[in-house]
């Protein structure tokens, strides 16, 4: 059983890989010859991976089950190894493998070893610092690069560039399951503990760290599009995620819409399984990619 979703893809010299924290929506990896290893979900007694035997619908299902247990863990090694070698044996002279925050996981050390196994020479690692559409924006970055004929090194910046300036900003129902999956510190997890308080959150050098609390879900939503509206700018590149709340989804991105018209992008879709596991159902997130500063046109 092959790791990676999509078969290897020649048409570049640079080759782009990701893992299926990227959470990018549907066709768009495919479309594009982005070459995903998925990470893995545990459902109970049952082992699966990320996007492709879990989903979020059976994630939302399997968390509301009290007697399941939920856990998350990194591709193999081995599974990165076996996509790259692949990519290279099929055409590649290069690849970029860009994956989310060392802070949250395993992934990117498990990549940086198997580049180091295949040809460090050749594969080069990123650490987006990110998760979701944060991480999948720098890997559209990356793949117009590698599709404009860019050499590695130059579509390794363009990942970075974006991962830079991104911010996600997200709201959870609580601050348990982050807290039990070591996420976040136990001296953060009680900024979320009172009752009828809705956390804010934000990645800050790839950590998740408490940002604001407001009382109820329409503040919460309100506070996103506030948030997101002052870190965008003209031109910004948007997505809104959820898991298991499609119309405050909907709703936020709409807000979004009215305050933004001049956005390139805003993209709507719910977390898969391994972000949904730690963030819980009813979390609501908001990733702004703004304009880089010396762009004329659009992000």
């Amino acid at each position: 059983m092959l790791p990676s979703t999509t078969s290897p893809d020649t048409d570049t010299p640079v080759a782009v890989v990701t893992d299926s924290t990227s959470d990018l929506p549907p066709g768009v990896a495919g479309n594009r010859g982005i070459h995903t290893v998925p990470l893995e979900v545990r459902v109970g007694d049952r082992i699966g991976r990320d996007g492709i035997d879990v989903g979020p619908a059976e994630l939302v299902a399997a968390l509301a089950d009290r007697n399941l247990e939920v856990q998350t863990s990194r591709p193999s090694p081995a599974a990165f190894a076996h996509t790259y070698r692949e990519l290279l044996d099929g055409g590649a002279r290069e690849i970029v493998s860009v994956h989310l925050s060392r802070e949250l996981s395993g992934t990117w050390d498990a990549a940086v070893l198997a580049a180091e196994e295949v040809d460090p020479a050749r594969v080069r690692v990123v650490d987006s610092r990110a998760v979701a559409m944060g991480l999948g924006y720098a890997v559209l970055a990356a793949c117009d690069a590698a599709r404009a004929g860019l050499p590695g090194a130059a579509v390794e910046d363009a990942a970075a560039g974006v991962a830079a300036r991104c911010r996600v900003l997200f709201s959870v129902e609580n601050l348990e399951r982050l807290r039990r999956g070591g996420r976040i510190g136990a001296a953060a997890a009680l900024f979320g503990t009172a009752l009828s308080v809705k956390p804010l959150l934000h990645l800050t050098e790839g950590r998740i760290t408490a940002l604001e609390k407001v009382r109820t879900t329409g503040r919460a939503v309100q506070r996103l599009v506030d948030l997101a509206v002052e870190a965008a700018g003209e031109g910004a590149q948007l997505a809104v995620h959820h898991l298991g709340a499609p119309e405050r989804a909907e709703d936020l991105a709409d807000r979004l819409r009215e305050r933004l018209p001049g956005a390139a992008r805003l993209l709507v879709s719910e977390v898969g399984a391994v972000i949904g596991a730690h963030a819980g159902p009813g979390m609501l997130g908001v990733v702004v990619v703004p304009r880089e500063a010396n762009d004329p046109g659009t992000a």
